[in-house]
């Protein structure tokens, strides 16, 4: 009897697991690095110091409803002692265009610390005389190099996707982040500092104030999801949100600490902090990725593990030293049981294209789609 138990134990296990992952070819891929040995090189006394976290997966919902809600608080704290936001009513829509397919709209707001922060609204245009309807909306979060331009209307850039779901029916909304797109040259040196001297700054300063850059990257996002609650034509229990790199990372720390995001989809930045450091990948992330504190805690299942049972998907590829194949692998296994444990489990999938690098495939930007029309459906 107790042999047949953990027979049926092992197999929802493993049922479960299978369920949330996925191995995918493309004949666009272009292939990446292949990973480092682990540790190959690391000095030995470095090794013996690192004390890397091991999060208890959770094992009771009824546990894991209250002990969430430290993990949560624990988040917030580590990303610093961020300013209030703003009132959303004083956001502006600066300009309004008429571009045939959609109306884009250019928008700009204070954040109630230290920038103007310019953005665009992309609405699907209305049947004539019509009034607007509240559709889904899907914020677009750009990567690192990129802008809400790239997001948004330059169709040849690796992370746009901005056209492809207004044509769906979706509102599109997009910001710059911090040391991109209209808002370089606005650091703490002006146009004195490029871009990359720009982020530099930024992390110095904030830390000065006691802060992150990164708290402060995904504040902003919370001050659009803020402005895009106060819309009539949004329905704000069908807002998601997406994007490739920097903007995979913002995606499911947004969703994780703000329970407005009500699906997501990253793409090739499924990371673990584990395996970044295990093989030596650190270089692949800007200092605005780096959370004091943060390996003092938890590695980034419990930052995942938030986001459940909201439906969430990641798209990786299995030569991308960002994000490191077994660290995937890990996250997979982890946050299937999480899913499980909510009885969810196909609200969570990750799907790993080989021979594939840091690259957005076509693919990748079909299961997005998909993605959202299955679970933020257009009416």
């Amino acid at each position: 009897m107790v042999s047949r138990l953990i027979a049926v134990i092992v197999f929802m296990t493993s049922a479960a697991f299978a369920s949330a992952q996925e191995r995918a070819t493309s004949p666009h891929a272009k292939g990446g690095t292949p990973l480092n040995p682990k540790w190959a090189g690391v000095p030995p006394e470095f090794r013996a110091s690192l004390q890397l976290p091991e999060w208890p997966l959770p094992t009771s919902l009824r546990q894991w409803e209250v002990d969430r809600l430290e993990v949560r608080a624990t988040l917030i704290k580590l990303m610093g002692d961020l300013p209030a936001r703003p009132d959303p009513r004083q956001v502006r829509i600066v300009a309004t265009e008429d571009r045939g397919e959609f109306i884009l709209e250019k928008i700009e707001f204070h954040n109630g610390a230290d920038a103007i922060v310019p953005g665009y609204i992309m609405r699907p245009r209305e049947p004539a005389g019509a009034a607007p309807a509240r559709r889904p909306c899907i914020v677009l979060l750009h990567e690192h190099g990129g802008s809400k331009d790239s997001v948004c209307l330059d169709v040849a850039a690796r992370d746009h996707a901005g056209t492809h779901l207004v044509r769906k029916g979706y509102v599109v909304a997009a910001i710059d982040g911090y040391f991109h797109g209209e808002r370089i040259g606005r650091g703490p040196a002006g146009a004195i500092e490029n871009k990359q001297a720009q982020e530099l700054s930024f992390s110095k300063i904030n830390l000065w104030l006691g802060r992150s850059l990164w708290g402060m990257q995904v504040r902003d996002e919370q001050c659009l999801l803020d402005y895009l609650g106060t819309r009539d034509d949004i329905d704000p229990e069908k807002i998601g949100a997406t994007g490739m790199s920097m903007g995979c990372t913002r995606s499911w720390w947004l969703a994780a600490i703000d329970e407005r995001i009500k699906a997501i989809v990253g793409v090739v930045c499924f990371t673990r902090y584990t395996e970044l450091i295990q093989h030596g990948y650190l270089k692949a992330h800007g200092i605005y990725y780096f959370v004091p504190g943060m390996l003092q805690h938890f590695d980034t299942e419990a930052i995942h593990a938030l986001v459940a049972p909201r439906p969430h998907l990641e798209l990786s590829g299995d030569q991308d030293p960002g994000a490191p194949l077994d660290g995937v692998e890990t996250l997979e296994r982890k946050l299937a049981e999480v899913y499980r444990l909510h009885g969810k489990p196909e609200n969570f999938h990750s799907v790993v294209w080989k021979n594939t690098g840091h690259e957005y495939l076509p693919e990748m930007r079909e299961r997005m789609i998909a993605w959202f029309e299955k679970h933020l459906p257009v009416r």
